[in-house]
């Protein structure tokens, strides 16, 4: 299995590049996100998906391993494709995808090409739980080390008090790294600073 490869940037299109490595040009299907990252580089580390079916092999790479593993998470779900998961990683930026996603925002998820109303909440229902238990990252980014339950408790404290579920995240996000071991009442006070 291939991780990554290390090469030069032959040729770079929004859709695809063709990085040299060892007198091998291999032609890799990239997402927007990955284009920008590497616009203006001419030697690159990118991180392969090598995509392998009876009548189609495809490697689908990605600038950082972060969104490497929401790829990987994204066709999990059935009904997502490599073509729709590209495509969800081409509108928005992972971070985006996942906030969309824990914060149930179904109209943001269909605003996608490709993607319909049952597929969005099919996309919430089967990953919400994994990405804010850290799934489809590098590294567990949504709640750390915090106790999953107070975390919960605390949001829906939020929530009660008027606060959208997305806006409560966020600034629950913000106050769990800044304060990984933060009790419910700190959560609710330094959150509530951020709303």
């Amino acid at each position: 299995m291939i991780d990554y490869i290390k090469g030069k940037i032959i040729e770079l299109t929004p859709t695809y590049t063709v990085v040299e490595c060892c007198g091998i040009g291999y032609m890799i299907q990239i997402s927007l996100q990955t284009f920008s990252a590497m616009e203006n580089k001419s030697d690159i580390t990118i991180y392969i998906h090598h995509y392998l079916r009876e009548d189609d092999e495809q490697f689908y790479g990605f600038a950082s391993k972060d969104e490497r593993e929401l790829f990987r998470l994204l066709i999990g779900v059935s009904g997502i494709g490599v073509a729709t998961a590209q495509m969800m990683l081409s509108s928005m930026s992972s971070d985006e995808i996942r906030n969309a996603i824990i914060s149930e925002d179904i109209n943001r998820i269909k605003s996608i090409k490709g993607i319909g109303l049952k597929t969005a909440q099919r996309l919430i229902l089967e990953l919400k739980d994994k990405i804010v238990k850290g799934g489809g990252a590098d590294s567990p980014v949504i709640f750390q080390s915090a106790n999953s339950a107070i975390v919960e408790e605390a949001t829906t404290a939020l929530v009660l008090l008027g606060f959208t579920k997305a806006n409560v995240n966020k600034a629950v996000s913000a106050v769990l790294k800044e304060t990984p071991d933060a009790t419910i009442e700190q959560i609710i006070k330094l959150a509530l600073k951020k709303l």
